[in-house]
């Protein structure tokens, strides 16, 4: 009986070890887009409150080149990827700020106008794989301007100690011309890279896919074609991995497709056309209570199979800006399109286990798949932050915090903030806190829940469009300039 209740306890023990190991390790990491889950949702409850120039910044790491990436971590490695330019004489050399919104030629209110060009969408030890030449679409309008194929750039992967700050290896993952052209205001390293613990995972859009170890290592690397985007603007869509397979979404203004590699070697699982144009979202592995699922955003929502890619359901959205990628919990998916200058962006909870075509009739709002639907939630290009029943969705450029039930749908409160900036990151919660920080570099902190209450504001001398990236009770802030360590 004595050798049982032993065994019985030294089984406990080693759980509690296993879960606080875990907890610990969710807290540490940082290792993809908006954090462990995806969500922007940080562990960590002792993080600086205040912060700027002098004060808790204890190390800074001068860049070069540009990227609306956002940094990584795993472990005491943090990762950062760049386009640095050598020789430039195309107009995409004119500006820094992140990709451009406004409806297509031709295309109605649940699309992106011409006229319009501000805001964003968005070491193998030598040469990657030669840049594929760029495939047009047949619908394509006048000529663009092609200058970009003279540019000289080299894409390049790093990794900084996250303690100090010190280069531990800098490798060029691609050297020569670029592929495609991109906006002014778009960077060539806008998609933020992905690690599982075991390999890290670079995507530079239509340049190519690298597989680093995490010494730096090139293990693969893959050519997947160059396309062109809507208006020449560039891409910016992150990759995801889960169980061991690597997810990429790229649509484009010819053949948008999602891909499941095999993140070992970088051979292909599954393949899936997407009926999409040009799209800066990332996609979403949805943890739910009946299944995992991998669902991708456009004017279309689609729902995949992540072993197969079969089909699990669709969901018309509209919208006018593909940007905002999903959030979900265990029973709804939460999501929707960014709006514009004529209309709100809005949002939609899908219930787990949905099937097939689930787009509500114009007349419904909710059908039996369908929660609920806000058409003026208020969506930005930040993506949704779902925090403890609520969620927050950030204008753009309106400077309003919109705050919703997440079993309802019903607003709770809108609140303009004066003085805000263009908002191009995601949002984030802590501690019964929700925090966002504007392109001018200045974060504010407002209590959770149905009251608004601003905290605090903090200010760094910089511009801002990368997501932070949250590790132990630090913040790493990615600006144009210089990569920020914040730490009380």
């Amino acid at each position: 009986m004595k050798d049982r209740l032993n065994k019985t306890r030294k089984g406990l023990w080693a759980i509690i070890a296993v879960l606080i190991l875990s907890s610990c390790s969710q807290q540490q990491n940082w290792p993809q887009f908006r954090g462990p889950e995806s969500n922007m949702v940080a562990a960590s409850t002792h993080l600086p409150d205040s912060w700027g120039e002098g004060k808790n910044v204890k190390w800074t790491y001068k860049e070069e080149g540009a990227g609306w990436s956002s940094p990584i971590v795993f472990g005491n490695k943090v990762f950062i990827v760049s386009a640095v330019p050598e020789k430039i004489t195309s107009k995409a050399a004119e500006d820094f700020g992140p990709p451009p919104q406004g409806k297509r030629e031709g295309e109605d209110n649940h699309g992106a106008d011409n006229d319009h060009k501000g805001g964003p969408p968005v070491n193998g030890n030598g040469p990657g794989p030669n840049p594929p030449s760029v495939q047009q679409s047949p619908m394509a309008g006048p000529p663009v301007d092609t200058t970009y194929k003279q540019d000289v750039y080299r894409w390049e992967v790093i990794c900084l100690d996250k303690n100090s700050g010190k280069e531990l290896w800098k490798n060029i993952a691609y050297k020569g011309n670029p592929s495609i052209g991109k906006n002014p205001q778009n960077t060539y390293a806008s998609e933020t890279p992905v690690t599982d613990g075991k390999r890290l995972y670079v995507y530079f859009g239509m340049t190519g896919l690298f597989c680093y170890d995490l010494d730096g290592k090139l293990l693969w690397k893959k050519n997947l074609g160059a396309y062109e985007t809507q208006m020449g603007w560039g891409t910016g869509s992150s990759p995801v991995v889960f169980n061991d397979i690597l997810y990429i979404q790229n649509d484009n203004e010819v053949s948008s497709y999602v891909l499941a590699l095999d993140a070992a070697n970088g051979t292909e699982k599954w393949k899936a056309a997407q009926n999409e144009k040009t799209t800066y979202t990332t996609p979403f592995i949805w943890k739910n209570k009946l299944r995992n699922e991998l669902v991708t955003l456009g004017k279309a929502a689609r729902s995949y199979d992540l072993i197969n890619g079969k089909l699990l359901w669709e969901l018309k959205i509209g919208g006018e800006q593909c940007v905002p990628s999903p959030v979900g919990d265990r029973e709804h998916l939460y999501l929707g399109n960014a709006g514009g200058r004529e209309s709100k962006g809005s949002l939609m909870s899908v219930k787990a286990g949905a099937e097939g075509d689930i787009t509500p009739t114009a007349e419904a709002a909710a059908n039996n798949w369908i929660e609920w639907s806000l058409p003026d939630a208020g969506l930005g290009n930040s993506s949704p932050l779902l925090y403890k029943g609520y969620i927050y969705c950030l204008g753009g450029r309106d400077g309003i915090l919109t705050t919703i039930t997440s079993e309802t749908g019903k607003v709770v409160y809108r609140q303009k903030i004066g003085g805000v900036g263009a908002v191009w990151s995601s949002a984030w919660a802590h501690d019964d806190k929700i925090s966002f920080f504007d392109e001018k570099g200045v974060t504010r902190t407002v209590k959770a829940g149905e009251k608004f209450e601003m905290l605090s504001e903090n200010t760094l001398n910089d511009k801002f469009w990368a997501s932070v990236a949250v590790t132990g009770d630090a913040y790493i802030f990615k600006g144009v300039e210089k990569i920020y360590f914040v730490k009380q």
